[in-house]
């Protein structure tokens, strides 16, 4: 994921007549840089020398400049050497700005371009609140601290949606994936399921359990239209463990399915990274038999066509300190 495109230096663009920017109805950069030098140096062969270039257009284009902006800048003397009239060391101060403000521009550009500023927009799971987002913003905070983050929690399928809309740059999604999406997908890790009971539950007891001992419990389950993937994993686990869940309660994200199983209206499953933010009300339990066929993901949601630099180094650091963890 290499980024080959170099913008122009802030001043590169002053030898191409077609690519002059104009600051003014008749001004423009490159009489101003050549003002700049001319004032520093107060003769024009050292001018003409600085800025590689002869004498003669460099008087033409300062007679122009004067004109445009209808003030003497320069008193001239003998052998090419100027002072700097009130007017111009007024103008000098001010066209020093305006070419730092201009450099600015073009750093910002580049910088933007290169994936070391400008904003990112990352879409994430609820799920991944529960230490993987924390690790990846840490990390890319600290290597990329000129970026600036804007993260929007969402459904996997909202997520997906605002990627292939340009909504978001990038997005942390749950797999599997139920609908089609354009954006590719990076796997970060994948992991089981684990139950999810409140303390009281005779079942907390346990150290572990089998996934057929939690089918007589009501069950939070995940919403069929906006947890898709997590709901088929879930109803895929408890029917190859020959049951049906008793479904008593239904939620989007996975910190509301365990306020609802906090709450006692039922067990859940849940991906085994959220068992990482200790709760004294709810017992995380290991099934022992959890079929291999109902394992789910995270991955990275990337634009297929053109992302950003932001972006890929946003998937880099995040294959780095979720993919490794």
């Amino acid at each position: 994921m290499k980024v080959s495109r170099v913008l122009p230096g802030p001043l590169d663009f002053l030898d191409s007549e077609e690519r002059q920017r104009s600051v003014g109805p008749m001004l423009n950069l490159r009489r101003v840089h050549q003002f700049v030098v001319l004032a520093e140096t107060l003769n024009f062969r050292r001018a003409a020398d600085r800025l590689h270039m002869a004498q003669p257009p460099l008087s033409v284009s300062m007679q122009k400049l004067e004109a445009e902006l209808g003030v003497r800048l320069f008193d001239r003397g003998g052998t090419g050497g100027v002072t700097l009239t009130a007017g111009g060391q007024a103008a000098l101060l001010e066209a020093r700005r305006l070419l730092f403000h201009n450099a600015q521009l073009h750093s910002v550009a580049a910088a933007t371009l290169a994936g070391t500023a400008g904003a990112l927009r990352v879409g994430f799971v609820g799920s991944t609140i529960h230490g993987a987002l924390q690790r990846v913003v840490r990390l890319f905070r600290a290597e990329f601290p000129g970026v600036d983050l804007v993260l929007k929690e969402g459904t996997s399928r909202h997520i997906m949606e605002q990627v292939d809309s340009d909504g978001l740059d990038i997005g942390l999604v749950r797999t599997p994936l139920m609908a089609s999406a354009q954006a590719q997908l990076t796997p970060l890790l994948s992991e089981n399921f684990v139950a999810a009971l409140p303390n009281g539950n005779p079942l907390a007891r346990r150290s572990e359990l089998r996934l057929e001992e939690l089918a007589q419990e009501p069950f939070v389950f995940y919403a069929r239209a906006d947890a898709a993937g997590l709901h088929s994993m879930a109803i895929l686990a408890c029917q190859l463990a020959g049951f049906l869940p008793r479904i008593a309660q239904e939620a989007t994200q996975v910190q509301t399915i365990l306020a609802l199983v906090e709450s006692g209206l039922g067990v859940a499953l849940i991906p085994a990274i959220a068992q990482h933010t200790p709760n004294h009300r709810i017992a995380y339990r290991r099934i022992v038999n959890m079929p291999e066929a109902a394992r789910i993901g995270l991955a990275l949601a990337l634009r297929a066509d053109s992302p950003s630099a932001a972006a890929q180094h946003f998937a880099e650091v995040a294959v780095r300190s979720i993919g490794t963890a």
